[in-house]
């Protein structure tokens, strides 16, 4: 069975985004996004939200990334070889290959999903993330977390549940970022 993983770059004081929207302070050096492409590889789709579809679908494009290193041109790479499925209300259709939209977040289809999916699940933007939270879903807890405090903003974590985890691996980096993976206790 596939496992459902939640992945997300904050800061030190949980949020994904600063009050502003910002997330600039987030950006991964080049260790830590070969670390992040290493991470992503193993996925075959990508569920997201629609706010963080339309920052990542940048990635469908290569030409935007001319003349960039070989790890953001991977990073494009693993986008694009992705299914990505966009939860939305709003959006009418999807403008990256590869794309579904659906309109509402279905536990039971998830579900069903994990169990005959050939490769992991990530599931990316922590709106979305809070329903499979709540609903029990993720098997596995990606966080890489960078060393800023931004004082509030968009939160990495749901409030309201609880989840008791058990740490599977961790790895600091040269530049203070820390990569943490916890599973979920059954």
């Amino acid at each position: 069975m596939a496992k459902l993983i939640y992945s997300a770059i904050g800061s030190l004081d949980g949020y994904l985004a600063d009050e502003k929207g910002n997330f600039d302070w987030a950006a991964p050096d080049e260790e830590v996004h070969a670390f992040v492409n290493d991470l992503l590889r193993p996925a075959g789709t990508y569920l997201l939200g629609r706010r963080m579809y339309e920052v990542m679908s940048v990635w469908e494009h290569p030409d935007v990334f001319e003349n960039q290193t070989p790890v953001v041109l991977d990073f494009a790479r693993l986008w694009q070889a992705a299914d990505k499925v966009v939860y939305s209300a709003t959006l009418d259709e999807p403008t990256t290959a590869r794309t579904r939209i659906e309109r509402t977040f279905d536990p039971d289809v998830i579900r069903r999903m994990k169990e005959t999916a050939a490769s992991d699940i990530t599931v990316g933007g922590p709106t979305l993330a809070a329903h499979a939270i709540a609903a029990g879903l993720v098997d596995e807890w990606q966080l890489i977390t960078v060393p800023t405090v931004v004082g509030g903003g968009l939160r990495i974590f749901p409030d309201h549940v609880r989840v008791d985890l058990e740490l599977v691996d961790e790895r600091r980096f040269a530049g203070g970022t820390v990569y943490t993976c916890y599973r979920t206790r059954q």
